[in-house]
């Protein structure tokens, strides 16, 4: 298991970025993927242009140990994924007899027409990535993994091509509660822990309901012992300023 196994996510569409379609894969695969032991560092979207999807495909497959995309690979004209990683790779793309034989499962042979076939179009080398709900694949080439756009399928597809990745130490999360201590307060002794606890990372986070404002502090790390030192410090911090707080 390596230590740190890092992923970029590509959302591929027109519609995500016109507002038309609210993503709805972006937060899923962040919680899934750190589930599991990878860190997602960077999300990228893009239109459906082919140019654009190989120079950040080729951008971000150099700098992560998995790419991951979503969107772009259904039946119609604008669905042009396959293309364009094949292209991103330099490798050939074509009806991939396996492909074929999955989506028979669904569709007579009559009405596996032009258009569906489409999407058993494959970029040459690549490992299928199955699709038990509408059983058109996706696909897996060198380290980009190439998934359907829809949340449900997406979510499948995401189960089944898990088990085959490399993944690092889990990051231990631990939130604390920093009600009745205003940011603006504890700012600046919290700003001093994270610097003492070079081996984590420390972030607040302000949110509003009605009941008023809320302040959250969360502890990251993959070392525990180090994610305790840092929380008994913040603990510390937030229990010295309560007690300075005027009654």
């Amino acid at each position: 298991m390596a230590a740190t196994v890092t992923a970029a996510l590509l959302v591929i569409g027109d519609e995500i970025l016109s507002g038309r379609t609210k993503d709805k894969n972006i937060g899923y695969i962040a919680g899934y993927l750190t589930d599991i032991g990878i860190d997602l560092r960077e999300v990228r979207i893009v239109p459906d242009e082919e140019e654009e999807i190989v120079a950040t495909v080729n951008a971000l497959r150099v700098r992560y140990s998995y790419v991951f995309t979503t969107g772009g690979i259904g039946p119609t004209h604008d669905d042009i994924t396959a293309d364009a990683v094949a292209k991103a790779f330099g490798v050939p793309i074509g009806i991939d007899e396996r492909a074929r034989a999955m989506m028979l499962e669904r569709y007579k042979p009559e009405d596996l027409n032009e258009a569906r076939l489409r999407m058993a179009r494959i970029p040459h080398g690549a490992d299928l990535v199955d699709n038990p709900i509408s059983r058109a694949p996706g696909f897996k080439i060198g380290n980009v993994i190439v998934m359907a756009g829809v949340p449900a399928i997406m979510q499948a597809m995401l189960d089944g091509v898990a088990p085959t990745l490399e993944t690092g130490a889990k990051m231990q999360v631990e939130p604390i509660d920093a009600a009745g201590v205003p940011e603006g307060i504890y700012a600046e002794g919290l700003g001093a822990i994270a610097k003492e606890h070079a081996g984590v990372t420390i972030g607040s986070y302000p949110s509003f309901s009605a009941a008023g404002f809320k302040n959250q502090i969360v502890v990251r790390g993959k070392d525990s012992a180090a994610v305790s030192r840092a929380v008994r410090a913040v603990e510390s911090l937030l229990a010295q300023l309560r007690a300075r707080a005027p009654a």
